[in-house]
């Protein structure tokens, strides 16, 4: 070995947590922070739309690391459609810090590719101190099993008719495709959902589609053990010809087939009918994902509300500050040709 390679700085693992909106990879951020050790790791979250929640939501666990100043949120727009413009100087400044991060953890949008988020690593200056150490894909079980995926033929050639410009077969399956091909290791989340027999059938079925040598760990509530999760030493930036992608032949990337929006509301008196109302609006407009807060009189505390698809829960987080607004928000986020001014009227009423 020579002098120079002896004395090279070692480079700084950065692990990609990807997986489809609602799949739970918030939750599996949070149970790696709160088991981290004491490692010094940074977080970079990313939100498809203008207002994220994500953020907020780790920025109020009260785990060390998880501090608002700890975390840096990339909003509007997907980073893999971003890279240039924010993830770049994101990751130049994490770098530049007197103590740089030991880790780096990287929430990608639920609609995010992440093959082109790790081409960004070939960056010279990022290249020569950061690698990724693998791509992590979480899946929700359910969602799965639900066929949540997969559309039926009758079901497309419907979507078709109704939006002639439609430029997919299935961009939910594209996306989810996308995603586990890239991945080092999938997180079959929420399989407490789901029965012994289903969960296994369902471990057969994703085993059939992935890459050879990809991990597939079933787990609730995202419980996988850091030290797994965080060594995968897969050094995925020089194995990416080995990661096919729906989108390899594309000139870019955008997210047309998608659209979301903010509704904001005023208190909300009953969160449980709320909650409610919610499962009826996103069965009547086949809404991919609803999350945000609830202001609900009386309490000191805001209500976090998440949804996907017909699932619908919600607890409170965390006290209101004083210098925030007490008021309702949610985002929506659907396919492309959502009734936007009926989903609004329809909430606006909880």
């Amino acid at each position: 070995m020579s002098v120079s390679a002896r004395h090279a700085p070692r480079r700084i693992p950065a692990t990609v947590i990807t997986g489809f909106l609602g799949a739970g990879k918030t939750t599996l951020v949070r149970h790696l922070m709160e088991h981290a050790g004491g490692r010094r790791i940074a977080l970079i979250i990313n939100e498809f739309g203008d207002v994220g929640m994500d953020r907020e939501i780790l920025a109020a666990c009260g785990v060390a690391g998880c501090a608002e100043d700890d975390i840096v949120e990339l909003a509007n727009g997907c980073i893999c459609c971003t890279v240039a413009d924010e993830f770049l100087p994101t990751m130049e400044a994490l770098l530049a810090r007197p103590q740089p991060p030991e880790h780096i953890i990287i929430e990608t949008s639920g609609l995010a590719l992440p093959k082109p988020l790790v081409r960004a690593f070939d960056w010279p200056d990022v290249r020569a101190r950061v690698t990724v150490d693998g791509v992590v894909a979480v899946v929700d079980a359910r969602s799965v099993h639900d066929g949540r995926f997969t559309e039926d033929p009758a079901g497309l050639a419907a979507r078709r008719a109704a939006d002639p410009a439609l430029d997919h077969d299935n961009p939910l399956e594209e996306v989810f495709e996308d995603q586990l091909l890239c991945a080092d290791m999938v997180v079959l989340n929420k399989v407490d959902l789901l029965s012994e027999a289903e969960t296994a059938a369902l471990i057969a079925e994703l085993g059939g589609r992935l890459r050879p040598g990809t991990r597939l760990v079933p787990v609730v509530e995202g419980r996988v053990d850091p030290a797994v999760a965080l060594g995968l030493m897969a050094g995925v930036e020089d194995d990416l010809e080995g990661r096919p992608s729906h989108h390899d032949t594309a000139t870019d990337h955008d997210h047309d087939d998608f659209h979301s929006f903010v509704v904001g509301l005023g208190a909300v008196a009953d969160p449980a009918e709320a909650r409610q109302r919610l499962g009826a609006v996103i069965a009547d407009h086949d809404i991919l994902r609803i999350k945000g807060f609830l202001a609900v009189p009386g309490k000191p505390m805001r209500h976090l509300i998440q949804a996907v698809g017909p699932r619908v829960s919600g607890y409170y987080d965390r006290p209101w500050r004083d210098d925030e607004a007490r008021e309702s928000r949610l985002v929506v986020i659907g396919l492309r040709g959502l009734d936007e001014a009926a989903i609004r009227g329809a909430l606006v009423g909880l």
